[in-house]
């Protein structure tokens, strides 16, 4: 299992979370009060309707957005003591994304691409780390192909590893699957299930698809910018039938631990 480069506690916690947009007269609250950790070597899935919170909770979380109230930490480092530098230097080391959109560079190769945020932290990317890596996500045999000669489940591969190269904290992931068709997405998802299992890495990840979420430890249900519930060892059908009936949950708690 990889051995953690800091802090004791959750690897990210929020606490108290608030944002809101706009001024008095047209003031937005997308996230109310969020309090939430997430555990080392845990898969999470974030849910609920549109414009419940979904991307600025992951924005917040991720250290992307600065929130309006309340603390984020990752790795105990609370993210509002950081500069902008400091902040962009921990989501490049100890952060990391994988998004809808590949978001992979068209001229570089496939190890190019994965070795990307090393060379950017002006890190050498060890041989033998690479190769495990994409061998991990099935990519051993396309290393030198680009991003355009390869299927769309394969271009996911290659954020995964991207993701996972420098070793972080957490990654976050926004619909990782939503490009993907039924089979390619359920590729997707092993990997990064295999990700929390056999490496003992963070996953966070929003999605709309309660088959997706089945895959996670747990999922946390956001409705008006408030966690309005969780499941534990979630089936697909226990999270649809969830999201139905999300609005029961409005009166439940939103401190999620």
């Amino acid at each position: 299992m990889t051995t953690p480069l800091g802090g004791t506690g959750p690897v990210v916690r929020l606490s108290d979370v608030t944002k809101t947009y706009g001024g008095k007269r047209n003031r937005v609250v997308a996230l109310a009060g969020v309090s939430i950790d997430f555990q080392r070597a845990t898969f999470t899935a974030v849910m609920g309707p549109s414009g419940s919170g979904k991307s600025t909770f992951l924005h917040c979380a991720a250290g992307l957005d600065r929130p309006t109230g309340g603390a984020v930490l990752i790795e105990d480092q609370n993210l509002a003591e950081l500069s902008e530098v400091e902040l962009t230097r921990l989501r490049r080391d100890r952060v990391g994304f994988v998004f809808q959109a590949f978001n992979l560079l068209p001229a570089l190769t496939v190890r190019d691409n994965v070795t990307l945020p090393l060379r950017l932290a002006g890190r050498s990317a060890k041989q033998e780390h690479v190769a495990r890596i994409l061998q991990q996500v099935g990519l051993s045999d396309r290393t030198g192909h680009l991003p355009g000669e390869l299927s769309g489940g394969q271009q996911q591969r290659v954020a995964i590893a991207r993701a996972l190269i420098s070793r972080p904290a957490v990654v976050f992931a926004d619909e990782p699957t939503g490009a993907l068709d039924t089979r390619t997405a359920r590729d997707v998802l092993g990997l990064l299930r295999t990700s929390v299992d056999n490496a003992g890495q963070t996953v966070v990840m929003v999605t709309h698809d309660p088959v997706a979420a089945s895959y996670a430890d747990r999922v946390v249900f956001l409705a008006d910018g408030r966690l309005v519930g969780q499941l534990v060892s979630p089936t697909a059908e226990a999270v649809a039938e969830r999201m139905t009936h999300l609005g029961a949950w409005g009166e439940q708690p939103s401190g999620v631990r």
